[in-house]
């Protein structure tokens, strides 16, 4: 694996993405495990303004805060760790894992980036992984703007609407997706239930609530506090 060539695509494009790169055994396994824990009904905990504001409808689980260390051949994947060294040259630690389960119906996620880019030394480091097929029946498929992530704030606009530019993946079981936390992403609407997992990742010496704070197109979103900060 040319990890040289790897780190060079992410820094251009902002994202780089690896098929089959986690056995069907242990994806399915996991996924067994994360809808055991959301049951057949489970609730939403955002607020409904935000869910409204936002359009935004994902059920968030952070296992390891719970002790529930189920996924460390995620966590600990010597080569999914290693193209995390070569991405982040500088030293990087683990922020968190979350889990993230989208009812049937459901609409996805707007545009957002994950935390304020006005300081590009700050960011987060998205580590996605699927542990079940994105298709055109589930729906959920993922948008991704290639070079934003350098590229400053979200333009401000509606939340969801399709942008030129904009490319779509149907991510496969086992897949991997590392993506820069400034780039302009989305899911689109979900036909069936639909899992993924962030095996979130920070350089070193990032405060810990870099998150805390995401931009979309609408507004700026507090999640600590529930609020809207901004207006857009």
């Amino acid at each position: 694996m040319d990890y040289e060539k790897i780190a060079k695509d992410f820094w251009e494009n902002g994202f780089v993405i690896f098929e089959n790169f986690f056995e069907n055994t242990m994806m399915d396994e996991y996924n067994e495990k994360i809808l055991e824990h959301y049951g057949v009904n489970p609730n939403w905990e955002h607020t409904k303004e935000f869910i409204s504001k936002s359009s935004v409808e994902v059920i968030p689980w952070f296992p390891y805060r719970e002790g529930k260390n189920y996924f460390d051949g995620i966590d600990k994947h010597q080569t999914f760790n290693t193209i995390t060294d070569h991405i982040l040259k500088e030293g990087w630690q683990n922020l968190y894992c979350m889990m993230m389960f989208s009812k049937a119906g459901s609409k996805g996620q707007a545009w957002h980036q994950d935390c304020i880019p006005d300081d590009k030394k700050r960011y987060n480091l998205n580590r996605l992984v699927y542990t079940h097929d994105i298709t055109e029946e589930t729906g959920g498929a993922i948008a991704i703007f290639p070079k934003t992530h350098i590229e400053g704030r979200l333009s401000a606009g509606l939340p969801s609407e399709d942008l030129e530019g904009q490319l779509v993946f149907k991510p496969k079981k086992g897949t991997v997706i590392f993506l820069h936390g400034h780039c302009w992403h989305k899911v689109l609407p979900v036909k069936k239930d639909r899992i993924s997992s962030n095996f979130r990742a920070v350089p070193k010496n990032t405060p810990e609530d870099i998150t805390d704070i995401c931009v979309y197109r609408n507004m700026l979103y507090k999640f600590s506090t529930s609020e809207v900060l901004e207006e857009r």
